[in-house]
């Protein structure tokens, strides 16, 4: 067993964190009504906040707590250099070499970075309506700048049509979005939030599949050009895969309507669980860790992917991955 000295807590201790997720989860699927005040007070406040209504307020908010989680991330593996995989001799081990960090880039060096990310999320929230579950079609007409009389020659409720801003002098660019009037209850949106990470899990695991490809290989080859993972590598992307992956994430929201709230708090986990497998540090909270053994990829999982390849391509949990082998060596087995 692994001491806090190394930075590692008592494995007994994991069920204090684990024990309040599981209470806050098991509650607000459970008993709605107790947090419904919360939600509803928080909600309205966002709802006429001109900040949240606007059509780029998720492409900010997800820079937002991307520096903030990957920054802290970043902190943490470049002064804590025994929680750092690389200098573990075998899991488990808390003896730390001496292997130096590797180069690391300043926020100032970043600028490039941060701009191929955002310049085309930028272009369709600028000019494409948002529709989101629980929003009339005539009020995402009257977003988009069209006339709510006409809107079923027009505008189809659903994501699967998107659909083009009335572009015109008086309203040259999409800045609104419509949003539900109403707030989801607790059980909503913890539902919502644990399905749509399970979509998007099941559908990376597909699409980085296709990426291991020898066809595309020189698309997702950047994400692997280091020789120690670490928090920065998570953005580390082409700018085909880091289309692919918001597109994944807003579609698993999508097609299961999840309301916008949801999204909010989505934008959260989902940032949180990339940086945390490409941290390069078993961490003593580490999400794998809170998750029932088994569950969760995790950073050392990740980080074998990035060693050898061939192997784990699922993101955040395992399920697919063990599917995957298990086929595998039945077709092994049916060859030999």
């Amino acid at each position: 067993m692994i001491g806090t000295t190394c930075g590692h807590l008592d494995s007994s201790s994991i069920w204090v964190p684990r024990s309040i997720i599981i209470l806050l989860l098991a509650s607000s699927i459970a008993a709605p009504e107790i947090y419904q005040p919360a939600l509803d007070f928080l909600y309205t406040s966002l709802r006429h906040s001109t900040i949240y209504t606007a059509s780029t307020f998720e492409t900010w908010w997800t820079v937002l707590i991307y520096a903030i989680v990957e920054v802290s991330y970043t902190y943490r593996f470049g002064h804590n250099p025994h929680l750092r995989l690389v200098n573990r001799k075998e899991a488990g081990s808390s003896t730390a070499s001496s292997k130096p960090i590797p180069k690391m880039q300043r926020p100032k060096k970043r600028v490039v970075e941060g701009l191929t990310y955002i310049a085309p999320l930028l272009l369709l929230d600028l000019t494409l309506i948002k529709k989101f579950a629980g929003v009339s079609t005539h009020d995402m007409a009257l977003s988009g700048n069209y006339d709510p009389s006409s809107l079923t020659k027009t505008i189809h409720g659903t994501f699967l049509a998107p659909t083009l801003h009335n572009f015109s002098l008086s309203s040259p660019l999409q800045i609104r979005r419509a949003l539900p009037a109403a707030p989801p209850t607790s059980r909503e949106l913890v539902l919502q939030l644990a399905a749509s990470l399970f979509i998007y899990d099941t559908l990376f695991f597909g699409f980085h599949l296709i990426l291991h490809h020898p066809f595309f290989t020189s698309v997702h080859a950047h994400h692997h050009n280091h020789w120690e993972i670490n928090p920065q590598i998570t953005n580390q992307l082409d700018i085909f895969e880091r289309l692919g992956l918001v597109l994944l994430a807003n579609f698993s929201l999508n097609i299961i309507g999840s309301h916008v709230l949801t999204r909010t708090v989505f934008v959260v986990v989902f940032v949180w669980l990339l940086v945390d497998i490409h941290s390069g540090m078993d961490l003593e909270w580490g999400y794998d860790k809170l998750l029932p053994e088994g569950w969760a990829s995790g950073s050392k999982r990740h980080s074998m992917h990035h060693r050898v390849g061939n192997k784990y391509y699922e993101p955040f949990f395992n399920w697919w991955d063990d599917a995957y082998e298990w086929v595998c060596r039945r077709e092994d087995q049916k060859v030999n």
